[in-house]
């Protein structure tokens, strides 16, 4: 009559033995954590006292794989240095006229959306790093489009919006 007969003790220790391996897993993610973010604040001032103001026109703007972006113009470093983790990354990619010269430079996350392309602007970078917007010729420095939660995405593609 009992056709699922189910042994709870043997149950139990397979969830006791997943709970701890989780619990291991998330340690080991928290230590982890930790040493980036301490690494990432003693380099904080020597990004700072290595940023210049310069001005620039941006020409084009992608989000490439590392190796795309070393194709397009970064220095072989760039590939060389980045962590395991990150290689399948993609870094937002922009080239721009400095003066005379058309440079590839990587720009940060948050303000990559908002570069104008074809304008003239006054940038403060870091070596290859763009690190944020001082000012646009011609025009306010435009916001960043508003991201959509995953729900209203959902939405959108349901009621037939863009």
């Amino acid at each position: 009559m009992t056709l699922l007969a189910i042994n709870w003790s043997s149950v139990g220790s397979v969830l006791l033995v997943v709970a701890i391996i989780l619990l291991i897993l998330m340690g080991v993610l928290y230590y982890l954590g930790r040493k980036m973010s301490r690494e990432q604040a003693e380099q904080q001032p020597m990004i700072d006292a290595n940023t210049q103001n310069v001005t620039m026109l941006i020409i084009d703007k992608k989000k490439l794989s590392i190796k795309d972006a070393v194709a397009a113009g970064l220095p072989k470093q760039v590939q060389e240095q980045t962590p395991v983790y990150l290689k399948f990354s993609k870094l937002p990619v922009v080239k721009a006229k400095v003066g005379p010269q058309i440079l590839t430079l990587m720009a940060d996350p948050a303000i990559f959306d908002q570069l104008p392309l074809h304008k003239e602007c006054k940038v403060a970078v870091a070596g290859i790093y763009i690190r944020k917007i001082l000012s646009v010729r011609g025009g306010a420095i435009p916001k960043a489009p508003e991201k959509k939660g995953f729900m209203a995405g959902l939405r959108d593609k349901v009621q037939g919006n863009k």
